[in-house]
């Protein structure tokens, strides 16, 4: 019914008239939808847990709308192989971190400790990760 209404006026319809009037019928667009662009996702920060070891390490980053696509995103990407065994995903902007200048404040008060490295404690042998 609708090729036949256009057809019956195609004779009176400019392209311009003709595209609105089809665009007019097209599924809504993103932004109607709540769709956010990619340039507006959140950085993430990846942490993988490998078989191997018992800590998380940082492998890199990944783009996502929300927590659950971030996951997602880090699985297929670095996770594919069977590298690992869990992962944490962490908005950047959240990551607060130390700097390199700020070394000798930060870390100088714990070498007078000495009590604190484990050369002082006998360790089971059922503890071999250690």
């Amino acid at each position: 019914m609708l090729a036949m209404v256009v057809n019956d006026y195609a004779y009176r319809l400019n392209v311009r008239v003709a595209w609105a009037f089809f665009a007019s019928k097209l599924a809504p667009t993103k932004a109607q939808c709540g769709v956010t662009e990619m340039s507006e996702w959140t950085l993430f920060e990846v942490f993988v847990r490998s078989k191997h070891g018992l800590n998380h390490k940082h492998v890199g980053s990944v783009h996502a709308a929300d927590t659950t696509m971030a996951i997602e995103n880090a699985r297929e990407l670095y996770t594919r192989r069977s590298e690992g065994v869990s992962l944490w995903v962490v908005p950047s902007a959240l990551i607060t971190a130390s700097s390199p200048d700020e070394k000798d404040p930060l870390f100088d008060p714990a070498d007078d400790k000495v009590y604190r490295h484990a050369s002082f404690y006998e360790l089971p042998a059922e503890v071999g990760h250690m």
